[in-house]
């Protein structure tokens, strides 16, 4: 028998396959959490304790924090890394290519911020999660691209994976700015240390990859302790490292973002949203679909930011600071800002900072999941009919 009929997965580009399970893992937690069978194995599993020790330094968490503040970091490690090479070597490097997208990143950013907190004025719990629908996840969007294949020009999956990652970075300096808890000046100055080293290693020529490692572990626990989001340590890792040595040749920062890659992608944003994507839905009624939280999230994710994208976009275009990408027209245009409404990942990472009570947590997660999905949906559907039916000045990819 083939192996693609053994595997279906196989016969799948590597960002198809990382939005296919994401899909897979959301799906198995919403199953978990609404099964009588699962429901109590799946809240004990996040929540089993992990302590490591050294001496009178312990880190105690349930599984769910490992996960968030942990294996989250090393995603941002990832992001940070991505960001580096785009705006050393990359898409961000020439202006007049980076314009567009990043001009769209902040539509995107300010437009569903804005719906939210219309939205939720009223309560101010739910207004508390204002940046949820800020976010667009790059996995899942840019696996959703990829399974639309010859639908989705190659000049457009640049406009999004560009947009995605200036997402990102605003999403990064609002956890740092907003989502903090009180700071410890001590592991703040300890931070601090690890951070001047990483820029005397990076000053100095340093290229060993173990280096890194242990300075950017020392950052983290700083970091950890500090109150300031851990995941930050991860962005500060990625960008200090070093994209080429001295000679010109590879260097650590090339090497760690080659090998992080298949992790990030087949278990660590899997885990995450199993971890966090499991909504009960017991209870769940119209109500509760349109109640301040869920339904500001929802239309931020779904309105917003298609919006906010086509509207930042036309204003770059119109005053000629930017130009719509080779191969696209205004249609496929709209069918890109549609999936950036997937927010995913970094909606419920944000979410999850954002809300302490299990309540909050699952209506948060409720609009999440209907944001995202109808934005994934439609921007197919949409995608489709446009290239597909030659409606743009795209074409299918023969």
């Amino acid at each position: 028998m083939p192996s693609r009929i053994l595997n279906p997965l196989a016969s799948l580009r590597g960002e198809a396959r990382g939005g296919v399970l994401l899909a897979i893992a959301a799906l198995l937690a919403m199953a978990a959490a609404n099964l009588d069978a699962f429901e109590g194995l799946y809240r004990a599993f996040l929540a089993t304790p992990l302590e490591i020790r050294m001496g009178g330094l312990a880190l105690a968490k349930p599984l769910l924090l490992w996960i968030n503040d942990g294996l989250m970091a090393l995603f941002f490690l990832f992001v940070g890394l991505e960001l580096k090479r785009e705006a050393v070597e990359g898409s961000l490097r020439d202006p007049r290519v980076a314009a567009l997208p990043m001009c769209a990143a902040l539509g995107g950013v300010a437009v569903p911020v804005a719906i939210h907190v219309a939205i939720t004025w009223g309560d101010p719990v739910a207004l508390g999660g204002w940046a949820i629908p800020a976010a667009t996840d790059i996995a899942f969007a840019v696996g959703v691209a990829a399974l639309l294949g010859r639908f989705f020009p190659p000049g457009l999956r640049l406009f999004l994976l560009t947009l995605a990652i200036v997402d990102d970075l605003a999403a990064i300096v609002i956890i740092a700015a907003f989502y903090t808890s009180d700071l410890s000046t001590t592991a703040l100055a300890a931070a601090g240390v690890a951070l001047a080293a990483l820029a005397a290693m990076n000053m100095a020529g340093v290229v060993r990859v173990a280096a890194y490692v242990v300075v950017g572990t020392v950052l983290w626990v700083a970091v950890l302790k500090s109150g300031v989001h851990a995941t930050l340590a991860g962005v500060a890792l990625g960008l200090a490292g070093p994209l080429k040595d001295r000679a010109g040749r590879e260097g650590p920062a090339h090497r760690i973002e080659h090998d992080l890659a298949p992790w990030v992608t087949y278990a660590i944003l899997p885990l995450f949203a199993f971890a966090n994507a499991g909504v009960a839905l017991a209870g769940v009624s119209f109500a509760t679909l349109v109640a301040p939280l869920p339904l500001g999230v929802a239309l931020g994710l779904f309105l917003g930011k298609q919006a906010g994208v086509m509207a930042a976009a036309a204003a770059a275009v119109a005053l000629g600071l930017a130009r719509l990408p080779p191969g696209t027209g205004w249609g496929t245009l709209y069918g890109a800002a549609i999936l950036t409404g997937i927010g995913f990942t970094m909606s419920l990472f944000i979410g999850s900072l954002a809300f302490d009570s299990d309540a909050d947590l699952d209506r948060m997660r409720l609009g999440v999941l209907a944001g995202s999905t109808l934005s994934a949906v439609w921007g197919a559907v949409w995608l489709r009919l446009v290239v597909g039916r030659g409606l743009d000045a795209a074409r299918p990819v023969a």
